[in-house]
């Protein structure tokens, strides 16, 4: 079958070059003295349509695939994770170029995370932001529902907006999450920004509309620590 045929407009992942993870073609962006890498894992059903030379046809509004060039320039190698890779292979691949590997995911791509891990991905730290983290962040699968314990996960930084009004990351289901993985979590809340549009989507405080330089700042403090 014939991949997608990229127009002229299609997002390019600067310095990016695509690269084929477990069958999937994935995005990797290099950086030349890297201090570790940090894998990004988009959230809605966690599609870039990743194509040829670091092309990718959507997801370039997600708060952390807008923001790949600020991972980067912090000194970190980045891969952008299309739908269906192997975290396992993944988080291998990324381990083979720079350790720590902290893996990054937002909204809908947390429990797809921690499919990953329970599947045996082990990244040295990871990342949640607005994420489906218990049965009080709303109606869907919960990384506490697919893991099961708490000893699957690495050092982890949750990062939710106190004013999240997406149905399924709601800010009740963090405290739930913290008390369940107790000292290998910590919470960071984040307040202000701007709100427009659909509460589930990048724009609002779901995505931390204009919080982007203090998002990349608290997650590259963590993947350095």
């Amino acid at each position: 079958m014939n991949g997608p045929v990229f127009a002229q407009t299609a997002p390019i992942a600067s310095g990016g070059e695509t690269v084929t993870i477990a069958g999937i073609e994935n995005i990797l962006i290099r950086h030349p003295q890297a201090k570790g890498s940090i894998i990004l894992l988009t959230g809605g059903d966690g599609r870039l349509e990743v194509g040829p030379n670091g092309q990718f046809r959507t997801g370039a509004d997600n708060v952390l695939i807008r923001n790949r060039d600020g991972f980067a320039a912090r000194g970190y190698n980045v891969l952008l994770v299309d739908k269906g890779t192997n975290l396992v292979t993944a988080v291998d691949t990324m381990a083979g170029l720079k350790r720590p590997v902290t893996v990054v995911a937002t909204s809908a791509g947390t429990p797809r995370t921690a499919e990953g891990l329970a599947k045996g991905a082990k990244p040295d730290r990871l990342v949640l932001t607005s994420g489906f983290l218990s049965k009080e962040s709303g109606p869907s699968p919960s990384v506490m529902a697919i893991l099961g314990s708490p000893r699957l996960l690495p050092p982890t930084l949750v990062v939710h907006h106190r004013q999240d009004g997406c149905r399924f990351t709601k800010p009740a289901g963090v405290a739930p999450f913290q008390a369940w993985a107790g000292e290998r979590v910590t919470v960071t809340w984040l307040e202000g920004g701007r709100q427009t549009g659909n509460p589930c989507r990048s724009r609002a405080h779901h995505g931390f509309n204009g919080q982007d330089a203090e998002l990349v700042s608290l997650i590259t403090s963590f993947a350095g620590q």
